[in-house]
């Protein structure tokens, strides 16, 4: 039988073996987390995760094969994996919405008569009596002016492609990974210094996890961004093709905005007339 000609622009996917490997490796994984949070054994869950590293590599491996073939990445393909990276970054902006909403609906109804339980355990105060908050314009203000630096190095990486300077793409990766390490180690120093838990309080379990999950973010990305230099040391980005390296701009500068609103928010507007913790 002849082979059918292909007389569209999209790209049919070739049988592949990741989304059952996957599968697998998620539910190993699952699987895992119940022995070890009943204290078994955590190695079902470290081979559950291996598992899923690996399915990582395999099948982003494959798509950037794809990418690079010259053939499947139509422009028609392309346009729709804008559309898919628009629409994840939305649903993460509805993720962080909810852990805003969480913080300012106790921000702003601190002393609500119909949740007299929510009063008693904060005492009528925002932050909740005796707890002390960082001093916004300590480790936070630098961790601000880290991302800042951050999201100018990756549009300079990004500029950079465009005039095809490999050199300076290089460079501009390459910092931008250096800054994301680099606030990921002042966030851990914050929380080491912290006058609060995530347990215990409203306040420390909605900052914990507001803060938390942003810097879940940030080591995402920070990966994103290195994988991008490893792939620009080996060539693979050009001028006109390079969505891998486009995403990874669009989530870090995602990440920055988010990082604003936290620090205005939370770090500035939740500290003031509190004791701070410095």
């Amino acid at each position: 039988m002849a082979a059918i000609e292909k007389n569209h622009d999209y790209h049919m996917v070739e049988p592949s073996p990741w989304p059952v490997v996957m599968s697998a490796a998620v539910l190993v994984m699952m699987v895992g987390v119940v022995f070890w949070m009943r204290d078994w054994t955590p190695w079902i869950f470290a081979i559950g995760f291996a598992g899923v590293l690996y399915s990582f590599y395999g099948w982003w491996s494959d798509v950037i094969k794809e990418a690079n073939n010259g053939v499947d990445h139509t422009p028609v393909v392309q346009m729709h994996h804008r559309y898919g990276m628009i629409l994840f970054i939305a649903s993460e902006v509805m993720l962080f919405a909810a852990f805003f909403w969480a913080y300012f609906d106790g921000f702003f109804r601190l002393d609500d008569v119909e949740q007299y339980a929510r009063v008693a355990a904060t005492g009528g105060h925002w932050p909740p009596a005796g707890v002390e908050v960082f001093d916004p314009f300590h480790l936070p203000l630098f961790n601000t002016l880290i991302l800042l630096t951050s999201g100018t190095t990756v549009t300079w990486a990004h500029h950079a492609l465009l005039e095809n300077d490999r050199q300076g793409l290089r460079w501009g990766l390459a910092l931008t990974v250096a800054l994301g390490v680099l606030f990921s180690f002042v966030q851990a120093l914050e929380y080491s210094h912290a006058g609060f838990s995530f347990t215990g309080n409203m306040y420390g379990a909605t900052f914990v996890m507001a803060t938390g999950l942003h810097g879940f973010h940030v080591l995402v990305g920070t990966i994103f961004l290195a994988v991008c230099l490893f792939r620009a040391q080996a060539g693979h980005f050009t001028p006109e093709r390079h969505l891998g390296f486009e995403f990874a701009a669009w989530y870090w500068h995602f990440v920055d905005v988010v990082w604003l609103f936290l620090f205005a928010s939370i770090y500035v507007w939740g500290s003031w007339g509190v004791a701070l913790n410095h």
